[in-house]
């Protein structure tokens, strides 16, 4: 049983590496985007139709899958007050509670967020033409890695973090 959760662990990380370069991948292509159209607005006097909105739809990802990658790093905002209080077996039932809330959040953001991607499909963006399935898509891929990540951060509190 502990071998397949470490599994799951190493899984969950391979996937956050792969998450973390495409976040490194999508805000080099923004910035890129965004002083390009800084400069072609500014010095050449002409500008780029789709930058705008191409950069909306990064940062709408970056945001989610950022969010994503900073639940198993541990690194969301957080008031833990109580939690720095507690020690032993209470501090474990807190982290369950407090788990299982974040979970349920990140349940509805996968469901809700599905069907709000489902509802908007037939719209396209105006000025790239995409559907806005794709940057509502962000919302429960975002959860579903934010959940992942919540459940690889739990077993990792109660088997232990493995050593490389």
């Amino acid at each position: 049983m502990v071998h397949t959760l470490r599994q799951y662990v190493r899984l969950t990380n391979l996937l956050n590496r792969v998450v973390g370069y495409l976040l490194f991948i999508m805000l080099a292509v923004m910035s890129v985007l965004i002083t390009w159209q800084v400069f072609a607005r500014f010095v050449a006097g002409n500008s780029l139709t789709f930058s705008e909105e191409a950069s909306r739809f990064l940062m709408i990802w970056l945001t989610l899958l950022g969010a994503a990658y900073a639940v198993k790093e541990g690194s969301l905002i957080a008031v833990d007050i109580l939690q720095n209080k507690l020690t032993g077996n209470r501090a474990k039932v807190l982290k369950v509670i407090m788990s299982v809330c974040t979970s349920v959040f990140y349940i509805i953001l996968i469901i809700y967020g599905f069907k709000m991607a489902q509802n908007v499909s037939f719209q396209t963006a105006p000025t790239t033409g995409l559907s806005m399935f794709w940057p509502m898509l962000a919302v429960p891929v975002g959860g579903a890695l934010m959940l992942i990540n919540t459940v690889a951060s739990l077993i990792e509190d109660f088997i232990g973090k493995e050593e490389l």
